[in-house]
């Protein structure tokens, strides 16, 4: 594909707001989890919505618009009329959607708040971020559970690369909800703690936030790294809700990012793993990773012992590379201790100057989806 352009950053994450504090918690290898319920989750904590929204607007918005709006501003570049928007979220607003049926049952339709309503719909943040930037491009939301970020990453870049709009803002967002959170640890997707590919991984730590890459066709500034190529497809041995088997599958999809970036397996100079401590999801992508390679596996970095899985962890897993390919240099994998027995690489254990020319994106989902891309210096 033609290289596109990724010109800035804005991050809402757990631990950090903006793009320097999330550069700074990632050097520092220290998780953002915190108790949550019965377990952990990543939590926004020190986010102020009025620094980056105006009071009117800012009541007209739920949490999972409000840290859209927030990460779009702090990418700090002004984009032109014709922009597009491409954003992701797993489960949408489901707080709002929880608080809209409560006064629908109570109040009735008549006197339930259509405000609520509103902001109800996945497609709520994007839409915000649209229309308080005043960005007239194309509009999409994409849920591809643990997937929508790079598939969003995906849709704008192949928008910006043939020339639909000049640029384009794409990225994630997520919100830790009770519903979602009890429903999630009803069906044993959660664990104790985050530890990607480590043999003792029992389910993953979910988190919230926004991140959101501006993409540009002509940089207005120096970049810190380029889309240069995706694949895309599914594991047709998954389950509809867990991580399947098919290791051809995944490898598939990984290879034709490559060749869509017109380059080879060789000249990877890292992966940036989707490795999120759930059991199934881990060992296929270990297992694919292994295949492709051989015997010449490039370091591995797995990102989600920061922050936690779903859209906002996708996209935060993205940030995380792109800074890697910006600073030459890999983070650690925190919460990995040993492998499993056919595992034959050891993630990276601690931040190290390396040449990143090309680093490759994974993103599993449960349910069989699969994204791959490559980022290039």
């Amino acid at each position: 594909m033609t290289r596109v352009a990724i010109t800035a950053i804005g991050i809402v994450a757990p631990g950090a707001i903006g793009m320097d504090a999330f550069a700074s918690m990632l050097d520092a290898g220290k998780s953002a989890f915190v108790p949550y319920c019965n377990r952990s989750a990543g939590l926004v904590r020190d986010f102020v919505p009025k620094e980056f929204i105006a009071p009117m607007k800012l009541r007209r918005m739920n949490q999972l618009s409000r840290f859209a709006v927030a990460a779009a501003r702090l990418s700090g570049v002004p984009l032109p009329e014709s922009a597009g928007v491409a954003m992701g979220t797993a489960f949408g607003p489901v707080q709002t959607s929880v608080d809209y049926m409560q006064q629908y049952v109570e109040k009735g339709a008549a006197l339930a708040p259509p405000q609520l309503f509103a902001e109800s719909v996945a497609n709520a943040p994007g839409s915000h971020v649209g229309i308080e930037f005043g960005l007239r491009g194309f509009n999409v939301t994409l849920t591809q559970r643990e997937s929508s970020a790079l598939a969003a990453l995906m849709y704008a870049a192949s928008q910006v690369a043939k020339g639909s709009v000049p640029a384009a803002l794409a990225g994630g967002v997520e919100e830790v909800s009770e519903m979602a959170f009890s429903v999630l640890d009803r069906i044993g997707a959660l664990g104790r703690c985050s530890r990607p590919f480590d043999r003792q991984r029992d389910g993953m730590v979910v988190g919230e936030g926004g991140a959101a890459l501006v993409l540009e066709a002509k940089p207005s500034r120096d970049p810190f790294a380029f889309v240069s190529g995706f694949g895309i497809g599914r594991d047709r041995t998954a389950a509809i809700s867990d991580w399947g088997e098919g290791v051809d599958d995944v490898v598939a999809v990984m290879r034709a990012a490559i060749d869509d970036a017109e380059i080879g397996a060789g000249d990877i100079d890292a992966i940036y793993a989707s490795a999120n401590s759930s059991v199934r999801g881990d060992r296929l992508e270990y297992r694919a990773i292994q295949s492709l390679f051989a015997g010449d596996v490039p370091p591995v970095v797995a990102t989600k012992g920061y922050f936690g899985e779903y859209a906002a962890g996708g996209a935060l897993q993205i940030a995380s590379a792109v800074i890697a390919v910006r600073d030459q240099k890999l983070h650690a994998t925190i919460g990995f201790s040993e492998g499993e027995e056919a595992m034959r690489f050891t993630p990276t254990r601690e931040p190290s100057p390396r040449r990143l020319r090309h680093v490759l994106v994974n993103s599993l989902s449960a349910g069989g989806g699969v994204v791959s891309a490559i980022l290039s210096a």
